[in-house]
């Protein structure tokens, strides 16, 4: 016997997974707390699973409940996308495509070629969200974002990966720092220093950690932030050295600071994209991804 699934009990249901209690997600849907869940326990009922363990503080989702999570963002994802798709005929493209992506590529990349991008197609909405690596990769493999933006994640499997722009690492540094006069420097030396790092969990907190372990030496990261603005900052008040994206740094006034090259090969990392794999993008979707592959190019 088939089984037929309702799409409004499939939205409600993320809502609920996603705000952590049946109250707080019908206030997002605008609908009762009563009425949204009767749908959750006919969803139940339908699919012969139990989604959700309820408890006095809200609801735990189960196993299942983060198997069907995934695959009713993508369904409800390209049925938003349908009608659009279908008006690309005669109104031009249309839609709106999730990207997530990682603090380099937006402090970087982005932003000037998504603005070339919405200049050719004002009729498709992009929706950005930022997160560190891993987070990236996670979000596109849940069909929570349509395009990620990465540099190195151990969640690959499942995505189809193509190259985007290099990232090339420089030591941010005040003019009265013992290396300011070097013309390049390797990274084992900077490590004779305090560092200004970014946050944990962030793919330069990763690789820095990596590299310097690798060389049986600790990372003297005397503070962590989450923005290189903050760690241009805290280079600026001499508070230790900042590693960062060459690029990023072209935004902000470094009159008074010196950035110096670093020797290592692996100073100059890959930025990736990534979709989910056998997994038709809508139209604007693949439009992007097609205009950010060429944009690197």
């Amino acid at each position: 016997m088939s089984t037929r699934l309702d799409l409004y009990s499939l939205q409600v249901f993320l809502a609920v997974l996603e705000e952590g209690s049946i109250a707080a997600a019908a206030v997002r849907e605008h609908i009762a707390p009563s009425a949204l869940s009767k749908r959750l326990s006919e969803l139940e009922r339908t699919l012969d699973v139990t989604l959700f363990q309820r408890h006095a503080r809200g609801v735990e989702p189960t196993s299942a409940a983060r198997a069907l999570a995934r695959r009713a963002r993508a369904l409800l994802h390209q049925t938003q996308d349908l009608a659009s798709e279908i008006r690309d005929y005669s109104t031009g493209l249309r839609g709106r495509v999730r990207v997530a992506a990682n603090l380099s590529s937006i402090a970087q990349f982005l932003p000037a070629e998504l603005r070339r991008f919405m200049d050719q197609h004002p009729n498709v909405q992009i929706d950005l969200e930022e997160s560190v690596s891993a987070g990236v990769t996670r979000a596109v493999l849940d069909s929570a974002a349509d395009i990620g933006v990465y540099t190195q994640s151990d969640d690959e499997q499942g995505l189809d990966v193509f190259p985007y722009h290099r990232d090339v690492m420089a030591v941010v540094i005040p003019r009265n720092h013992p290396l300011a006069r070097r013309k390049s420097v390797a990274f084992a030396e900077t490590l004779d220093y305090d560092h200004v790092g970014m946050h944990r969990g962030s793919a330069a907190n990763y690789l820095f950690t990596r590299e310097a372990a690798a060389i049986n030496r600790t990372l003297r990261l005397r503070f962590q932030v989450t923005s290189y603005d903050a760690l241009v900052a805290m280079v600026r008040a001499n508070l230790g050295l900042g590693i960062v994206p060459v690029k990023a740094l072209s935004i902000h006034t470094t009159e008074d600071l010196r950035i110096v090259p670093l020797k290592d090969m692996w100073a100059q990392r890959q930025l990736k994209l990534c979709v989910r794999s056998n997994e038709a993008l809508s139209g604007a979707a693949r439009r992007l991804l097609d205009h950010l592959i060429q944009e690197a190019a």
